[in-house]
C-alpha cells in the first residue's frame, strides 16, 4: 500500500504531444510502505510505531471525519489535479474509501484463517478502470463513511491473542493484526495530509 503523491505519466503520441487521454495514465508505485512500522513518516509527521493498537478504530472515525470535510468542498476544485503528476482530492479519497474496503477483507481473513495469503491489489490500475475521477463527491463521501465505520468497528472487536494472528503479502511481507492496524492507518491519515497539508 502506497502512501505518496501519485505520479501519472502522459503517453505520449506520435507528434511529440501528450496525448489527452493520458492525464488517467497512472505510474505505478513501487515503493515499500513497510518502513512507516518502523520510524515516525517525516512527511505527514504520524509516529506509526506509537500508535497504540486499541486507539485505531478511533484513528479511523476521526480520518473518516475529515475526508467528508474535504468531499463537501466545491466540486470543480475537489476533480482538479494540483499538478499533472498528482492525483485530484476526489481521486485520493476515492482510494482511502478502496483502502478501507481492502483491509476490512484483508483483516477478516487474518481473523478466520492461519496465516492467509492476501490477493494482489493493484491501486493505480484500480483508480483507472473504476474512473476515480468521474466518481459523484457526494457518493464518496457516503461510501468512505460506511467503509470506515465497517472497518473500524471491525478493529474495536480485536482482542486478545487476535492481535497476534498474521497474513501474508506476495512480497513476503508478513504482518500480525497488531502490525497491520497501525499500517493501515498510516494510509489514509499521510493521504489526508497531501491534500490538506496537516500533520498528524
Amino acid at each position: 500500500m502506497s502512501t505518496s503523491e501519485h505520479a501519472l505519466t502522459p503517453a505520449d503520441t506520435a507528434d511529440g504531444t501528450a496525448a489527452t487521454a493520458a492525464t488517467d495514465a497512472i505510474a505505478p508505485d513501487t515503493k515499500d510502505w513497510t518502513w512507516v512500522l518502523e520510524r515516525p513518516c517525516p512527511d505527514c509527521g504520524l509516529d506509526t510505531p506509537s500508535v497504540v493498537r486499541e486507539d485505531v478504530a478511533g484513528m479511523i472515525r476521526a480520518n473518516a471525519e475529515g475526508w467528508l470535510a474535504v468531499l463537501a468542498g466545491d466540486e470543480a476544485a475537489l476533480r482538479r489535479r494540483p499538478a499533472p503528476g498528482v492525483w485530484s482530492e476526489l481521486e485520493y479519497a476515492c482510494h482511502v474509501r478502496d483502502v478501507f474496503r481492502l483491509f476490512h477483507v484483508r483483516l477478516n481473513l487474518m481473523l478466520d484463517q492461519d496465516g492467509p495469503l492476501f490477493a494482489n491489489w493493484d491501486q493505480d490500475e484500480t483508480a483507472v478502470a473504476e474512473r476515480y475521477r468521474e466518481q459523484r463527491p457526494e457518493v464518496v463521501a457516503g461510501e468512505l463513511a460506511e467503509a470506515a465505520e465497517t472497518l473500524a468497528a471491525a478493529f474495536a472487536r480485536v482482542a486478545g491473542e487476535q492481535w497476534a494472528r498474521t497474513g501474508d503479502r506476495s512480497d513476503g511481507a508478513r504482518f500480525t493484526v497488531e502490525s497491520f492496524s497501525r499500517y493501515l492507518i498510516h494510509d489514509p491519515v499521510h493521504h489526508l495530509f497531501d491534500v490538506t497539508g496537516a500533520r498528524a
